[in-house]
């Protein structure tokens, strides 16, 4: 931020010299200058992943609500390897999908999330004969729960929550 410099002489333009319109201790304000102020500067960025926080207002509480049920169907594979954390928030989706639009777009996001963390997951595992899946596995699946469990919670506040590292096959 470019600071002003307040020369309480004499007054000059933008090309250094002394003005005579100017009253004295002041600077003439160009395009690039901002006046100093002793306030922190507010910052106006949002989270990447989330949506400001008047958004959850407008979510109807049921909506939130199954939106919540789409992420946490993803645990539905501790239940039924494999398929089961892609049929879980699935169901859900479809059955709510026409109800809710909140749902309609944080059960795609909950199938997309699950169907990417399936694909690593598989990687990870053909990975074990090269020794490094050993690592990777735990990894993919603890990054699974993780944000699982932070899009659960942001969808019950009614945010647009949208994961990391996810592939988008279904819009």
């Amino acid at each position: 931020m470019a600071e002003i410099i307040e020369n309480p002489e004499t007054p000059e333009t933008p090309g250094g010299e002394p003005s005579a319109e100017q009253p004295a201790g002041t600077t003439p304000p160009t395009g690039a200058e901002q006046p100093v102020s002793s306030e922190p500067a507010a910052s106006t960025q949002q989270p990447v992943n989330a949506q400001p926080a008047e958004t959850s207002e407008k979510v109807n509480k049921d909506a939130r609500m199954w939106a919540m049920f789409c992420h946490l169907g993803g645990l539905a594979g501790l239940v039924l390897p494999v398929v089961g954390c892609i049929v879980g928030p699935l169901i859900i989706w479809q059955i709510k999908k026409n109800d809710f639009p909140f749902v309609d777009e944080q059960g795609k996001e909950a199938v997309n999330f699950q169907i990417s963390m399936l694909i690593y997951g598989i990687v990870a595992g053909l990975l074990c004969f090269a020794c490094i899946g050993f690592i990777l596995a735990p990894a993919v699946a603890i990054f699974d729960i993780v944000f699982l469990l932070i899009a659960t919670v942001k969808a019950n506040n009614g945010f647009h929550y949208r994961y990391p590292l996810c592939i988008r096959f279904i819009k």
